[in-house]
């Protein structure tokens, strides 16, 4: 599997390189959905983010593992199944992913009293 070239940043900005490893609409959602509920079927995170495709879901998931953030086990059975993981590198991203959804927790009637 060809690796994501990410590892460019000109800026020197250590927030730029965590946004690379977790930037896309869904990467932040997936990595909370594994870090709290451990290894997860494609179906299940599917099932737990409704507004995101299975295609964009298995792009995102795709993306995180050529970054080594998640772990991917497919098992040869009948039906196959394919199951999802943090890595321990993705386990490094649980104060990161914990303190937005803390942000999103605390501020999230702001946020819908702003949208109106």
């Amino acid at each position: 599997m060809k690796k994501r070239e990410i590892y460019n940043r000109q800026t020197g900005c250590s927030v730029e390189n965590t946004v690379q490893f977790i930037s896309g609409k869904w990467k932040s959602v997936i990595m909370y959905h594994l870090l709290n509920n451990s290894t997860q079927r494609f179906g299940q995170l599917n099932a737990k983010i409704p507004s995101c495709t299975p295609r964009m879901l298995a792009r995102q998931l795709n993306e995180l593992e050529q970054d080594g953030l998640v772990e991917k086990h497919v098992y040869e059975t009948v039906p196959m199944v394919t199951d999802y993981s943090a890595t321990t590198f993705g386990q490094s991203l649980v104060p990161v992913i914990t303190a937005m959804s803390e942000w999103g927790d605390k501020y999230n009637a702001l946020a819908k009293a702003h949208a109106k």
